[in-house]
């Protein structure tokens, strides 16, 4: 029997088929993933990398909840024409803290990787209370409705322990204080010693305008607002090899 005639019989017999493209694709899998174990880092550690402040980590849930991914990527590709638009090329290790990521493969909107520090907080709020009214070709939905939602805090120590729990390195003190850092971070009239000493290159701001209340609108633009500021590229050089 030729080997064109062992492969027909092998396309026919679906049982065949099912466990020959099982062996194939696990011994691929073991191929790439194997090496990785005998890496101790996969990921090239960078400089002013930190865990999302209470406060960031409640505005990327919202970031999340409202499907904001499915129209913005945050990965800037190492392309010529993506660093001319967007800025430096995005590093492993400012997503290391990110459960699950936020790279995105589909871009109605730019790219967020770089969107920290960009423009001013009046601007986000205009932005999302009324897209076309600063973008006029924008076709986002307004999320104005943000400025009226109190933003809920009873799971803010548990939403932290739940990081904690895959890896991100939130101290028993960070979890503790998580509300105190959470409303810390967003009225500059409180105390926030305890927040700048538990997290570095952190802005305290009012957010959204409104000093009354704390809103799902203020904790969203303070994630927006730190997205690609922790790294200083000015001082940042790629590792030539891995250990």
């Amino acid at each position: 029997m030729g080997l064109l005639e062992k492969h027909g019989v092998i396309e026919r017999n679906a049982s065949f088929l099912l466990i020959g493209s099982l062996l194939v694709v696990s011994i691929g899998g073991i191929v790439e993933i194997a090496p990785l174990f005998y890496l101790e880092n996969t990921i090239e550690k960078v400089e002013g990398m930190r865990p999302y402040t209470p406060l960031e980590l409640a505005g990327r849930d919202i970031y999340i909840r409202e499907g904001c991914y499915t129209c913005h990527s945050q990965m800037i590709r190492p392309f010529r024409d993506e660093v001319e638009r967007f800025g430096q090329y995005s590093l492993a290790a400012e997503s290391m803290y990110d459960h699950p990521f936020q790279w995105g493969s589909k871009r109605t909107g730019p790219d967020l990787a770089r969107v920290g520090d960009r423009y001013s907080n009046a601007w986000h709020v205009q932005h999302l209370k009324d897209p076309r009214s600063v973008v006029p070709e924008s076709v986002m939905p307004s999320y104005g409705f943000l400025a009226e939602a109190t933003l809920e805090t009873d799971l803010t120590s548990n939403s932290l322990r739940a990081n904690a729990m895959v890896g991100v390195p939130y101290s028993e003190e960070m979890i503790d204080n998580a509300l105190a850092d959470l409303m810390a971070q967003a009225d500059p009239e409180l105390d926030s010693s305890g927040l700048l000493s538990r997290y570095d290159n952190v802005r305290i701001e009012d957010y959204d305008g409104n000093s009354r209340e704390l809103t799902e609108m203020d904790a969203l633009i303070a994630y927006l607002q730190m997205l690609g500021t922790l790294v200083d590229f000015s001082t940042y050089e790629p590792e030539a090899n891995y250990r």
